[in-house]
């Protein structure tokens, strides 16, 4: 009888060693750039992801189990992407936020599609990413063409100008980003210059006297701040003082840094309405500034995404990606930016652009459509 009853003993601990952490957890993840020239961008994700996390653990979690938060870094390279997408299915990852950079969510995306895992990204804006029709990618941020769309309306028919140089990175968000801007300025300005730069070089200002020879009135960047600052550094020290334009991958306070506060003085950037007069943010913007300090543009992206992942796998009582998937097209989640809903290709149904500028080092909003 003790023989048996050690030997029963025996298996149940055996047994109990062999449960897996993640059968213990929900593991979601987070992917973007943690280090390298966009390393602030990937910081600004985790905090927010990490703030909403935190929140969901100190309630009990979701489902009765603790949420395990796996970080992702992809380094914006679309191979390291591809490689971080595959990791996080051998983890076993239900829900992933990210990644940052298009050219990056794209080709992850096909992971995720195959393996039947959601993401949402909470800044990827090349409209290709929801345009292939995959049932588990969504995004809380706008589009390319949306975006495009705002600041050459605005360039047209608030600054009434007339001859435009196009820069873009090469990337898919930013050659994404500057086609747009081209297609809808169309036959209404002069697109003097139209070509781009590589990602990661340091000297412009080559580039930067071939578009001063054709004498635009405005240049507009299409891509990330590290290359946008650089470039209204040089494009001043060539003795250009034409405004400067670029998208949401430029409004980011390493802009103003790498630029300096007076070149980057009047420079024109898109993107969404002050989360500060947002009523639905105060409580989150409190939180996030007491526990990391100054809030990053997309913090509050990453933090509603996050936040809508668990409410759509507690809604669906279930981590099954088809059935997650499903809640998240049909459910409308109130979060910090307000109230948010997925159309059917995954998109937000409602995604206000407006027009920022950089006065005294620091952005201000300046015009809404």
């Amino acid at each position: 009888m003790t023989r048996k009853f050690l030997l029963l003993l025996f298996a149940i601990i055996v047994l109990s060693g062999c449960v897996n952490k993640e059968d213990l957890t929900i593991r979601v993840a987070i992917a973007g750039p943690m280090t390298g020239d966009q390393a602030k961008m990937g910081m600004d994700f985790r905090n927010g992801v990490t703030l909403a996390v935190d929140e969901w653990n100190a309630r009990g979690g979701v489902l009765g189990k603790k949420i395990e938060l796996i970080i992702g870094d992809d380094q914006r390279d679309p191979k390291q992407a591809v490689s971080v997408a595959n990791k996080f299915v051998t983890q076993g990852v239900k829900g992933v936020i990210g990644h940052f950079n298009s050219s990056c969510s794209i080709p992850a995306s096909d992971v995720y599609n195959r393996a039947g895992i959601p993401m949402i990204t909470p800044a990827s804006t090349n409209p290709e990413l929801t345009e292939k029709g995959y049932p588990g990618v969504f995004r809380v941020c706008g589009r390319d063409d949306q975006q495009g769309k705002v600041a050459a309306d605005f360039v047209i028919t608030q600054l009434k100008l007339k001859k435009i140089a196009v820069i873009h990175d090469k990337t898919t968000y930013g050659q994404g980003l500057a086609g747009e801007f081209k297609k809808f300025v169309g036959d209404k300005a002069e697109i003097v210059y139209y070509s781009g730069i590589v990602q990661g070089d340091k000297d412009f200002k080559t580039v930067l006297i071939s578009i001063r020879e054709k004498k635009p009135e405005l240049i507009f960047f299409g891509g990330i701040y590290p290359e946008g600052g650089l470039l209204v550094k040089q494009a001043r020290e060539v003795g250009m003082t034409v405004p400067f334009m670029s998208g949401d991958g430029v409004i980011d306070p390493k802009f103003v840094e790498i630029a300096g506060a007076e070149p980057a003085e009047g420079t024109y950037l898109t993107f969404s309405p002050d989360p500060n007069s947002i009523p639905t943010a105060k409580a989150f913007i409190e939180q996030y500034t007491e526990k990391f300090g100054e809030l990053g543009p997309y913090s509050i992206y990453a933090y509603d995404a996050a936040n809508i992942m668990l409410k759509a796998i507690e809604a669906a009582g279930t981590t099954e990606g088809k059935t997650v998937m499903d809640r998240l097209h049909s459910m409308e989640f109130s979060g910090a930016l307000g109230s948010i809903k997925f159309d059917g290709k995954g998109d937000v149904t409602v995604a206000p652009y407006v027009i920022w500028v950089t006065t005294g080092g620091k952005f201000v909003e300046y015009w809404k459509p």
